[in-house]
C-alpha cells in the first residue's frame, strides 16, 4: 500500500497533544477512517481539516465525541441549507431581472 498521502496517528497525537485512544475512539464512532498497516495506524491527509474541526469542538466546547458527531451533522445541514438559499436567491434575481 502506498502511504504517500497518509500520516501516522502517532505523529498526529504529538501534533495535537492527544492520546492514540482519542483517534481510536473517533474511528469507533465513525468520525474518521484509520488505515492499519502492520502494527501502525495512519490517517489520510484529506481528513486533517475534519480532525482539526473535531478537536476544536471537543476541546473548546467541552463536548463528548457523540455530541461532536451531532454538531458536525448539524453544521453539514446548515451548510446545505445555505447553499439551497443561495441558489434560490440567484433564481429570484434572474426572475426579477426578466420583469
Amino acid at each position: 500500500m502506498d502511504l504517500e498521502y497518509f500520516i501516522p496517528v502517532i505523529q498526529l497525537c504529538k501534533q495535537y497533544e492527544v492520546e492514540v485512544s482519542f483517534f481510536n475512539e473517533l474511528h469507533r464512532v465513525g468520525l474518521i477512517e484509520i488505515t492499519a498497516v502492520k502494527k501502525d495506524q495512519f490517517i489520510h491527509e484529506d481528513s486533517l481539516i475534519e480532525i482539526e474541526k473535531i478537536i476544536r469542538i471537543h476541546r473548546d466546547l467541552n463536548i463528548n465525541l457523540e455530541g461532536v458527531d451531532v454538531v458536525l451533522n448539524l453544521l453539514e445541514k446548515v451548510d446545505h441549507l445555505q447553499n439551497e438559499l443561495l441558489k434560490a436567491q440567484n433564481r429570484l434575481q434572474r426572475y426579477e431581472g426578466e420583469l
